[in-house]
């Protein structure tokens, strides 16, 4: 008897072209979030950032950002669209459209998805097609299996478009009571999942997300933001806790099969 494939992705940053096929050989494709490249830390000349202001100014930002220098980026940001002849938001907004129209328009059928901390959640809602479900703080069954998702990012110096507080992240995590799979855009509070190799940095995790893998013990709780984390996998009490990985660079979807 065949059985249930799921792939999951997160961290898509602009990678339409993969995602095209990522949900391929699958019965559904799960999106953790952060659709949109504002600056590719990898490759500067990619994003939304040096479509705006040039290569050499997102050298220049990613060195003050990765040195922890964020009073410095932060201040070369205002002179930078304080220079610029158009609308901050405007132009931000009209970048992003573009970006959702094409990866919205290849995501199969059916894709369930939520943000992440980079996505502008106002939008989706005219991007997501039939066959498209977006859930935040909500569960949907997959397979006989019930996957609960949390969208979006804790508050951080970095300011990116969907960040919340700490109260607000928790409310969704509490709302979904007992589920099977836990899908979220960050990991849970837990240093090797958090803490990024190649930034050489902890990102934000939440100690909602840890609080409800003890408490419910879900199979799976699966996640992303963190692009080179200490640990890929590892198992939190009756949990596997996986980052399904950097869509953008690998291009690959982590598979769920039951």
């Amino acid at each position: 008897m065949r059985g249930i494939r799921v792939n999951v992705v997160s961290d898509v940053h602009g990678n339409s072209k993969d995602l095209a096929t990522a949900g391929d050989g699958a019965d559904a494709l799960v999106c953790l979030g952060d659709l949109v490249l504002f600056l590719d830390y990898a490759d500067h000349s990619r994003g939304i950032f040096p479509d705006l202001f040039g290569v050499e100014n997102a050298h220049l930002i990613v060195e003050l950002r990765t040195a922890r220098r964020f009073d410095e980026a932060r201040e070369l940001g205002r002179s930078l669209w304080a220079g610029l002849q158009a609308d901050r938001e405007s132009a931000i907004e009209s970048a992003v459209r573009r970006q959702y129209a094409e990866m919205f328009a290849v995501f199969p059928t059916p894709t369930y998805a939520t943000y992440g901390n980079v996505d502008m959640p106002t939008l989706w809602p005219e991007y997501a097609r039939p066959g498209t479900t977006v859930l935040d703080g909500e569960r949907v069954e997959i397979g006989g299996r019930v996957f609960g998702f949390v969208g979006g990012g804790l508050r951080t110096p970095m300011s990116t478009p969907y960040e919340i507080s700490d109260e607000e992240y928790a409310a969704k995590v509490e709302a979904l009571g007992d589920v099977d799979v836990l899908c979220s855009h960050i990991p849970p509070e837990v240093p090797e999942l958090t803490y990024d190799t190649v930034a050489r940095r902890f990102e934000r995790g939440s100690r909602a997300l840890l609080d409800a893998i003890r408490r419910t013990r879900p199979r799976y709780a699966l996640f992303g933001h963190v692009h080179q984390p200490l640990a890929r996998r590892m198992r939190v009490g009756a949990t596997e806790c996986v980052n399904v990985g950097h869509f953008a660079s690998t291009g690959r979807p982590w598979s769920l099969e039951w």
